[in-house]
């Protein structure tokens, strides 16, 4: 791996970053509050929240099985992705490179930050080359972007050649592990002490259910949290965000139980699916949706939203032409899905 500076743009690492007025008593006993302009009335919404949210760090920590010191918690996992292109990439002159198909977002990112974003396709099996995904990349090559399982093909990435991009990558890695909880792999954020140039992503969106509240995490090197935390703005995770996650994160059993159940109606839904004569093919998937290649998938598409039924229709995504996407709702949900699959007419 290049050194952490050698990676990072010159005017990231020399910034001063702002200093907010929680962070310059930090450690110290405080009862009077005369410093942030705020207004003293309407407790507890008059405060600023905390910048470095510590005590929600603290209780992630428990639960994640990774040290308060290596977590950055984001408005979602995308603000992770962004200052991923803020702090490494140098605009019109670095790179990246990806997996195809794959999340969208980290190209967005790329082009509203100004950084080539090259890709590579995997193949038939949706699965990834390591060689050829660092024959990819050059002198000017800053990250690697994987996402396991993946999205919207919903399979997890095969361990032995993530770990090898991870190995022979003289840049980072980030490991995009939003669908983890649904995956029998085990997790990479418990390895960051063997690999000082990985970053893993993760969110409360998707087992946890708490998509609303806009809770993302990156989890790194303490060298990399800090450099996030430069960047990024002083009260980036509102009170309102910070109390709901610390009260989800209080019974990560109920967690459990919901993951559970969705693996249940799962393996449900991929049998009725097979069934369908209008389906070809459900793709193996290890998240809480899969990929169904459709005889006509705009048309089907179409057809569910004329009936109230939302799906996420992948058919312009390569390698996805004809396919659907389906989330796994409740039983009543999943259920009305296929009902509505079963009384399609392609006529």
């Amino acid at each position: 791996m290049k050194s952490l500076q050698e990676l990072t743009r010159p005017n990231i690492w020399a910034l001063a970053p702002y200093s907010s007025a929680r962070n310059e008593y930090a450690g110290r006993e405080a009862r009077v509050f005369l410093d942030a302009n705020e207004n003293p009335y309407n407790h507890p919404y008059n405060r600023y929240p905390d910048p470095l949210q510590l005590e929600l760090k603290d209780a992630l920590s428990k639960v994640k099985g990774v040290p308060a010191g290596n977590i950055f918690l984001g408005n979602g996992s995308d603000e992770a992705i962004d200052l991923v292109y803020r702090c490494f990439c140098m605009p019109g002159v670095d790179n990246v490179v990806a997996i195809e198909p794959t999340y969208g977002m980290y190209k967005v990112c790329a082009d509203i930050n100004d950084t080539e974003y090259r890709t590579v396709l995997l193949d038939d099996d949706f699965q990834i080359s390591a060689d050829q995904l660092l024959a990819a990349t050059d002198n000017h090559t800053k990250v690697i972007w994987l996402c396991t399982p993946n999205n919207p093909t919903g399979n997890c990435l095969k361990r032995e050649e993530v770990i090898k991009t991870i190995k022979q990558f003289e840049g980072l890695v980030i490991v995009d592990e939003a669908y983890s909880d649904f995956s029998a792999q085990p997790a990479l954020r418990t390895e960051l002490l063997k690999y000082p140039n990985l970053i893993v992503l993760n969110t409360l969106s998707k087992a946890w259910g708490c998509a609303a509240i806009r809770l993302g995490m990156a989890f790194a090197s303490e060298e990399i949290i800090g450099l996030f935390n430069k960047v990024k703005y002083p009260y980036n995770i509102n009170l309102l965000t910070q109390q709901q996650a610390l009260e989800a994160l209080k019974d990560p059993f109920e967690v459990d139980k919901w993951v559970k159940l969705l693996l249940q109606e799962r393996a449900r839904m991929i049998d009725a699916f097979e069934l369908l004569p209008i389906c070809e093919r459900v793709y193996p998937t290890d998240a809480n949706f899969f990929l169904a290649k459709m005889t006509d998938a705009p048309r089907i598409y179409d057809y569910l939203v004329e009936r109230g039924i939302i799906v996420r229709n992948r058919h312009k995504v390569q390698l996805c032409q004809n396919s659907l996407r389906i989330t796994i709702g409740t039983r009543t949900e999943n259920g009305e899905l296929i009902a509505a699959l079963r009384q399609y007419n392609p006529a």
